[in-house]
């Protein structure tokens, strides 16, 4: 039984809990100890003033003989038993500091603390020789002057101009020199792209497009759930691939082994054997639609990422789940391989792009510049850097650790796909139809294209969902759509003096993060 207390007790209880709880004032400021304080603040001498902590005062010849200098602010004893010899340095202390704000700088709490004889004895030995020594018409402040005009105001500098620090030494090795904005570089002439072939064959959206390494033939992905493979050089139908039950999203031929990858919204990643046309393997796993795919191309690991969130690698002869690389929030749109490290790099509409440790099957880096979804990324066939798109921005990186190299602004849209050549030329195609295309190096847009949709479909069906150029690099397929695929190639009649760059060296006002 609950022991029943009179109320008289029951408040006296609650009294001395309540006594109890603030009988110890934690708001109070903790008692000073000073062997701590003298620590904490030798190290905050040493950090803020390091370099002008035992700085010296410049022993000059005396007009008066034995006189004091009328110069120095500060009435230092001098001495005149050196006259005509070369200028030595007389070592002395800091000046006597308060131990903390607010308190008043009397005799019993000053603090002060004195060079060390070895400190003084290095210093001095850096510093330089003999005040005749300096040039008359100096441009920056030497040790001595910093010390003997403390207090004066300082001089003024002209705009635009940047007086390097005075180093620790005394050495006088800086220089005004006036900053040059940055210009960006002049791009690479790129001859234009021109639409030479519109291919048609599908009943939906085209959703994903892949060449196939002997350049030979390429395959297409559709919401009409087909997979069709095409002639690339006539562009006339070959096959038709049925199996999927829902949107295809992502195709890839491997270069490695006859097969065809394909992965699509019903959640099945599979395995075609080109040799007999039929699905060989399914790989069973993810618990979404599967959004994007890629191989390896040095192993036989496949790595697919779908709308659970997840990336998964997959053994292709074993079909065995290697690894789920599991760490973004919202579904993975897209996922690259590469030989070097790091081996996977995937983009998500968490907004973030995570560069994997494939070994290991875990994050080595998280890149969260981008504002809105990552749903490209495209990797550099030569240099070691990627880029990836979002509707804030397209943005570069550097391998391995993922540093930023540039913002290229401009295609206001949502970026479904992104392509590079070994030229240089970036090409990124968006959701409302339009594919700008860039040069890498400098991010220039040299131009802008909006194809027409086919006849019989409306303007809002106007969309890229994925664009490749093919292995010779000389042709740019992209998938759309108006239920098309469209077929581009360089300009071979356009000259640089026909189609100048119209470009100027202007001051570059890129955000750079």
């Amino acid at each position: 039984e609950v022991q029943k207390h009179s109320v008289h007790t029951l408040v006296f209880r609650s009294l001395k809990r309540t006594h109890d709880m603030f009988v110890a004032d934690n708001a109070k400021p903790i008692p000073l100890d000073e062997e701590s304080h003298k620590v904490k603040m030798a190290v905050k001498l040493r950090t803020e003033y390091g370099s002008v902590l035992h700085m010296p005062t410049l022993k000059e010849n005396l007009r008066e003989k034995g006189g004091p200098n009328t110069g120095d602010p500060y009435g230092h004893k001098q001495y005149s038993g050196n006259q005509g010899q070369e200028l030595e340095y007389l070592i002395t202390g800091t000046h006597p500091y308060p131990p903390g704000p607010g308190v008043a700088l009397t005799a019993d709490t000053k603090v002060q603390r004195m060079p060390s004889e070895s400190a003084a004895q290095s210093l001095a030995v850096a510093l330089p020789a003999s005040q005749s020594r300096l040039d008359t018409n100096r441009t920056a402040a030497g040790v001595g002057d910093i010390y003997r005009h403390a207090g004066i105001s300082e001089r003024s500098q002209p705009p635009g101009m940047s007086v390097a620090m005075v180093e620790a030494g005394g050495n006088k090795n800086s220089a005004l020199m006036a900053k040059k904005a940055p210009t960006m570089p002049k791009p690479q002439w790129h001859p234009p792209w021109k639409l030479y072939r519109v291919i048609s064959g599908h009943l939906g959206w085209v959703r994903c497009i892949a060449v196939e390494p002997g350049n030979q033939w390429f395959v297409t992905g559709s919401a009409d759930r087909t997979i069709k493979i095409w002639d690339l050089a006539s562009g006339k139908l070959k096959l038709s691939l049925t199996g999927h039950i829902s949107t295809v999203r992502g195709v890839i031929v491997s270069a490695r082994s006859p097969y065809l990858f394909s992965c699509g919204e019903d959640k099945q990643v599979k395995c075609w054997d080109l040799e007999y046309n039929k699905v060989i393997r399914h790989y069973h796993g993810h618990l979404s639609a599967v959004y994007g795919l890629d191989l390896h191309p040095t192993i036989d690991v496949l790595v697919t990422c779908s709308r659970d969130s997840t990336a998964r690698i997959w053994d292709v002869r074993t079909k065995a789940s290697v690894h789920t690389l599991s760490g973004h929030t919202n579904a993975v749109a897209t996922v690259k391989c590469q030989a070097a490290e790091p081996q996977i790099i995937t983009g998500s509409h968490d907004t973030t792009i995570r560069l994997w440790d494939l070994v290991a099957g875990k994050t080595r880096v998280t890149l969260t510049n981008h504002k809105k979804s990552v749903r490209a990324v495209v990797l550099h066939p030569r240099h070691y850097t990627f880029a990836s798109g979002s509707p804030d921005n397209i943005k570069q990186w550097k391998f391995p650790d993922g540093n930023f190299i540039q913002n290229l602004s401009g295609h206001n849209a949502i970026i479904n796909t992104l392509a590079v050549n070994s030229d240089g030329v970036l090409v990124s195609g968006a959701d409302n139809g339009t594919m700008h295309l860039w040069d890498w190096r400098t991010g220039y847009n040299f131009q802008r294209v909006h194809a027409a949709v086919q006849p019989g479909s409306l303007d809002s069906e106007s969309g890229i969902f994925a664009c490749v150029f093919d292995q010779s690099e000389s042709r740019l397929l992209t998938a759309e759509a108006d239920k098309t695929i469209k077929v581009y190639k360089e300009d071979d009649t356009a000259t640089e003096e026909t189609h100048p760059v119209s470009w100027k060296p202007e001051i570059i006002k890129r955000k750079r993060f």
